[in-house]
């Protein structure tokens, strides 16, 4: 064994205490998955509300939800989203182009997670795709969100909302006391506001002018027109009623002239009416393009993928640890160690990255691989980590061992 590299006797040894540290938390998180979906099933939308407990037992379930599912992040390198970032996104865009409108209110909270970033260069279109211009964007490779519904009964936070409008905002197909779970990949930072549920499509005021513009150069004629008509027709009405005189031929033409200026006008409303749903139409498939076909999975559905993410970040913190401390050719102190994993990382895989070694030397000492001596850490020769390893493994299979 060399100074910064394992021999070949070394690295087959180092080969077995990797299988071993593998088995060894896959047994622990299986656990974990467990207790996360144990904690998950009172507010499971696809549950019945039939299952749930009583008011103070899911506030108090509700907390051990979120404390679960934020440790498990944390462990699968997931750093939450501060709630001004998220608020900031919605006056920004960048793959989403149009404005949307997230019913905030209609949930009891929203938090959002997220894992890696990197800068991208996207063409956005300009002066209706005529032009196109190329800009920067933040994108993050994972984002985790959280939805908390309101329980049934619960009104929206903004009591300043007319009563139509909550009843539209809250139309949703799921129960209340429900927990949403959602993961996406490949999310532009200023595109936040899109993955929220519900999210509708508003048009903006030059989406308005486009349209209300040629609506109304386009009406005026008409509208002129029935003006000097309106009164025969109104007349002709009449007689038809009882109500008035006998009308001329000049009058009946009239009148049919100022009805088919009514279906015309008719005619006219519809087709600007179809415009309008049909600009709504392109706005929300430009959200669903975007959006739609970055989402991972759902609810329940996420639980798999993130412990399983959780274990193999663990796995392979130990076992940088592990691998530096035994190649070092004397004991170390934690920032040599440290900064000797953030060198191998640079120089193995291309990666710069802060390693966080606090917790990693927790879970090595508890499995008896690591000992300190004065502020310096040492690990267990690769016999005698095997050996330990194996008193581990055979001590989780006994059927009296507790949980860890």
């Amino acid at each position: 064994m060399a100074a910064g590299h394992l021999d070949d006797a070394g690295q087959v040894g180092f080969r077995q205490v990797a299988r071993q540290l593998g088995a060894i938390f896959h047994y622990q998180y299986f656990e974990q998955l467990d207790l996360l979906r144990e904690a998950y099933f009172p507010f499971d939308p696809e549950v019945g509300p039939q299952t749930s407990s009583p008011a103070p037992d899911l506030e108090a379930a509700y907390r051990r939800l979120s404390e679960e599912f934020v440790r498990i992040l944390t462990e699968a390198n997931f750093i939450e989203i501060a709630h001004e970032e998220i608020t900031r996104a919605f006056g920004e865009h960048a793959l989403v182009r149009v404005k949307i409108k997230a019913p905030v209110g209609d949930y009891r909270d929203v938090r959002m997670f997220r894992r890696g970033s990197h800068r991208k260069t996207i063409e956005v279109p300009l002066w209706w795709g005529l032009r196109r211009r190329r800009i920067e964007v933040d994108l993050y490779d994972d984002v985790v969100m959280m939805v908390a519904t309101r329980p049934g009964g619960d009104p929206p936070t903004d009591a300043r909302q007319p009563r139509w409008g909550r009843k539209k905002a809250s139309g949703q197909n799921i129960r209340g006391g429900a927990v949403l779970f959602k993961y996406f990949r490949h999310i532009a930072r200023a595109d936040l506001e899109a993955l929220f549920p519900n999210v509708q499509v508003v048009m903006s005021l030059w989406d308005q002018l486009t349209l209300g513009v040629p609506a109304v150069v386009g009406g005026i004629p008409i509208l002129i027109k029935l003006a000097s008509t309106l009164t025969i027709l109104f007349f002709v009405a009449g007689f038809y009623l009882g109500v008035s005189g006998t009308p001329g031929d000049n009058d009946m033409e009239q009148a049919l002239v100022a009805l088919g200026g009514l279906f015309a006008l008719g005619a006219f409303m519809l087709r600007q009416r179809g415009n309008f749903h049909r600009q709504s139409l392109l706005h929300q498939k430009q959200v669903t393009d975007n959006i739609y076909y970055r989402n991972v999975n759902n609810n329940s559905g996420i639980f798999n993928y993130l412990i399983g993410e959780a274990e193999e970040q663990e796995w392979k913190e130990a076992l940088l640890a592990c691998y530096c401390l035994m190649a070092a050719p004397e004991p170390v102190t934690r920032a040599a160690l440290d900064a000797s994993i953030d060198e191998l990382l640079l120089r193995r895989f291309g990666l710069s990255a802060d390693f966080e070694i606090g917790e990693v030397l927790t879970r090595l000492k508890r499995l008896g691989l690591l000992g300190e001596s004065g502020g310096m850490l040492s690990a267990l020769p690769l016999p005698a980590a095997i050996e330990r390893l194996e008193a581990e493994w055979a001590q989780l299979l006994q059927p009296s061992a507790g949980s860890r």
